[in-house]
């Protein structure tokens, strides 16, 4: 039974809230069903919310919001598949565990994972991998709440047409109650962390993304250096050399210290690029262990985020126009610039869409002004036709995005098929895809 009580909602980063006039709990399918119709019924509008990990608007209601942390089971495995069906509020830190426990992983992941599955999907959440696609590429199916309160199925045998645009829904097609992965059996990953000079990095770096399963750098402003990461597939038996040194780089030098900081330099940010020369510059460490402990870390320290998806030959390019940005304007940034790839998928609204990416990524801690920087950024990423995480700041409108996905129109046709009254709509949805 649905329970549901009144109050403000706001996401992790605390930079987007509202009031809505009912926060829902419900406790199955058929509650989501039920609390959409009367809604519809009453022209009220419905948005639903997992972790709250997205930094946009996309959540924001003054009607219904539906919190979905009690779907959070798995409800079906297909082993003959390789298969997992699981409500759509899972968190994927949990489902990770689940899925280790029967034998299977994710083959990709990003690098926190606090999400619910159906929020990382709907908003075209990624991890690393030149030769791996996004989380919703590994989509085979899913169940939908429409704008009405029906329930319908979608994968390759019903409705098929709609599962290249649901899978990344942005919350305006309706409401995503169960999700099926497809899996493959766990395996461990071999992690190798370092720092290398960034212009030795950018020179050499189709060779370092296609020579690695998983390839990923953190470029540190105000500094010459990046961090890089190169996780790669391996029989070896789990292998941390230290538990208090692993503990020490990744929980108290990541999160604890970069956020002391993080904080001094919002206190007096002229000493950001002295505090940045703080951050390791030397030094290599290699563990083993399971891949989606490997994939994700914690995430203590808040921040806001903007990241765009730009065809993968111009990240070199794109990165140095930042950095020369960056000391020119004058900007002073605590937080790395954070660069992924993937390979193309055939998604109406991935950010992938029938192209290898490479993904920049920028952020700034909380409390401090983003947007000056982040518009600048937004700048040289727009010469790249570069395409904004749907969960991530940005200042694009439906005019501008359309331009950027040559399978607009097919996600605008199903928006109107499904939500033809806009039960699902908000502000955000509005600025990206019309009314």
């Amino acid at each position: 039974m649905s329970s549901f009580k009144r109050g403000t909602w706001t996401n992790w980063a605390g930079n987007q809230s509202s009031r809505p006039q009912w926060i829902n709990e419900p406790a199955s399918e058929s509650d989501v069903a039920d609390i959409v119709a009367r809604a519809a019924k009453s022209n009220r509008t419905v948005k639903a919310v997992g972790a709250g990990h997205s930094f946009t608007s996309t959540a924001l209601t003054s009607g219904h919001l539906i919190n979905m942390g009690h779907l959070n089971k798995i409800v079906h495995v297909d082993r003959e598949k390789n298969q997992v069906t699981v409500e759509a509020g899972i968190h994927i830190s949990e489902l990770n565990e689940q899925l280790f426990e029967l034998g299977y992983a994710m083959p990709n992941l990003g690098d926190i994972a606090y999400q619910t599955i159906s929020g990382a999907i709907s908003t075209s959440t990624h991890g690393t991998g030149s030769r791996l696609t996004g989380i919703a590429g590994q989509v085979a199916g899913l169940r939908l709440v429409k704008g009405h309160g029906e329930v319908i199925d979608i994968n390759d045998q019903q409705n098929s047409e709609l599962l290249d645009v649901a899978r990344v829904g942005v919350g305006a097609l309706g409401i995503v109650t169960q999700v099926t992965l497809n899996v493959v059996p766990a395996f461990r990953l071999r992690a190798v962390e370092g720092a290398q000079k960034l212009d030795a990095l950018i020179e050499n770096l189709d060779e370092l993304v296609d020579s690695n399963e998983h390839f990923e750098f953190f470029w540190i402003p105000h500094t010459r250096w990046a961090l890089t990461k190169r996780n790669n597939r391996t029989t070896d038996p789990v292998h941390i050399p230290s538990r208090a040194k692993q503990w020490y780089s990744k929980t108290f030098l990541e999160n604890y210290a970069f956020g002391t900081v993080c904080a001094l330099g919002r206190i007096k940010p002229s000493l950001i690029p002295r505090l940045a020369t703080a951050l390791p510059s030397s030094g290599q460490t290699e563990i083993v262990d399971e891949s989606f402990r490997i994939f994700a870390s914690e995430r203590i320290v808040k921040f806001v985020e903007m990241e765009y998806a730009i065809p993968r030959q111009y990240c070199g390019e794109a990165l140095q126009r930042i950095r020369s940005m960056v000391d020119a304007k004058g900007h002073l940034i605590s937080f790395p610039v954070e660069v992924r790839f993937t390979a193309k998928d055939d998604i109406a609204l991935s950010t992938a869409s029938g192209r290898d990416s490479a993904y920049i990524a920028v952020h700034m801690y909380k409390g401090m002004a983003y947007e000056p920087y982040f518009r600048d950024v937004a700048d040289i990423m727009s010469d790249y036709e570069g395409r904004p995480h749907w969960g991530k700041m940005h200042f694009l409108n439906d005019n501008e995005l359309s331009k950027l996905y040559p399978r607009w129109n097919e996600f605008i046709a199903a928006r109107e098929t499904l939500d033809p009254h806009r039960t699902f709509a908000n502000a955000y949805t509005e600025q990206v895809f019309g009314k």
